[in-house]
Order: C-alpha cells, then structure tokens, then sequence
C-alpha cells in the first residue's frame, strides 16, 4: 500500500468510527459497517455481521442477498467460516472456498450457488466480551491482501467497541428504569397497606416467585394498575 493511500485508509477509518460514535442505535451501527467494509476493503464484494444471540447465530446486517443466503447455509450445516471464527476467536481466511477442505459440504455448495470465490472473518470482541463476526464475502479467489485484512481488522475492532459501548449504556438505561418502576411499586404498596419499604419489597419478591415472573414486571403492572389485586399471593 502506498503512502497515499495509506494515508487515506486511515482517514476513512477515523471518519467511520466517529460516525460509528453517533449512530443513534445497534442495528445503524452494523449497517454502517458491512456498507463500509465494502467500500474501503477492495477484495470484499458483500459484507455481513453474525451476532451472538440467545437463540444462537443470527444475520444481523447485510450488504446482498447473498450474504444472508451464504451465512444461513452456515448455520444449517453447522460449518463454514464465521462459525469457525465465533467458535475459536480467530480470523478466519479461505482463499478457495469451493475446494477448502475445512468445510466440505458448506464450500462446494455456497460457491456453486452463489459464486463465492474466497472469504474473510473477523471476531468482533473487546477486552471483555465477544458479540459475533464480520463476514467479507468476494467472488474471486485468492482475493483479500494483507492492506486488506489491516483494514478489514481495524474496521472491526471500532465496530466492536461501539457495540460495547452502546449496550453498556443500553444496559444501565434499563437498569435506571427498573429501579424507577420497583420503588414506585413499593410506593404504591406502602401506602395501600401501611407497610414497611422492606415488607413491600419482601412482598413484590414473593409476587414474582408466585406467579413465576420476573420482579420488574410485577412492579410494572402494580404501577400501572395500582393495586397487586390479580397477582398470585402466598
């Protein structure tokens, strides 16, 4: 990579993460990034992100069609790159994925179907927590350089630090909410039978044990209804 250019991947990287910094929710984020992935990684063709979710791997961003048929390939046959990289924290690199011994059903098959010629996967992860991969798909084999796995790993890395960001925030958002509802609901039961903050919380806790539900949600509806009249008791 000349200096030029060089010189121009980093601004283009910097740009992209403070728009990364002011995108107003996840699902922006990643939108974002497969977009730019595309646009400054010259092998990559179409981009993706696979997120860890509860339910497992799931497609959360994409650039094609074909992104989102070559990732769900992977999750029915249970191989292919991305899980690779999701399973053992690695980048993963396949320069022929039609004769790539690593995944012999998932290979043939996603480039007979869709042309894939070779592909890249990236970790996206923080010091602390791991949340899924970057997926750089390209029709050509033999198609990613080293300036471009530079790039591609930077882009990711800023991915993944804007993903932790906005979920701690996230997560202390709900956790203030959450607080908010139980004390309004310990509020409400105070005054309703003359009891203690300790006996209100105690009986909240025995509510939610009862009727086999979260504490929050038996605060919610004790909030929205003003009374515990309806829920479960012992």
């Amino acid at each position: 990579m000349d200096p030029t250019s060089r010189d121009d991947a980093v601004a283009a990287t910097a740009s992209f993460a403070r728009e990364l910094s002011t995108s107003a929710s996840e699902p922006q984020q990643l939108e974002l990034a497969v977009a730019t992935v595309v646009a400054l990684v010259e092998g990559c063709d179409h981009a993706g992100v696979t997120m860890v979710t509860r339910d497992g791997l799931e497609t959360m961003a994409a650039t094609s069609e074909l992104v989102t048929r070559g990732d769900q390939l992977q999750y029915e046959l249970g191989e292919g790159p991305c899980l690779d990289t999701v399973k053992t924290h690695m980048t993963v690199i396949s320069n022929e994925i039609g004769s790539d011994p690593r995944w012999p059903r998932w290979g043939p098959m996603v480039a007979r179907r869709h042309g894939v010629g070779s592909m890249l996967s990236l970790l996206l992860y923080t010091g602390h927590d791991s949340y899924g991969a970057l997926n750089l798909y390209s029709g050509r084999p033999n198609a990613y350089t080293s300036e471009d796995i530079l790039v591609a790993h930077s882009l990711a890395a800023h991915l993944a630090v804007a993903v932790a960001a906005a979920r701690e925030i996230d997560h202390r958002g709900l956790a203030m909410v959450s607080r908010l509802v139980i004390g309004q609901a310990e509020g409400i039961l105070m005054e309703r039978y003359k009891i203690t903050a300790e006996q209100a919380f105690d009986r909240l806790r025995n509510l939610s044990v009862d009727s086999n539900r979260k504490l929050i949600l038996v605060a919610e509806e004790i909030v929205a209804t003003g009374t515990s009249k309806g829920l479960p008791r012992r």
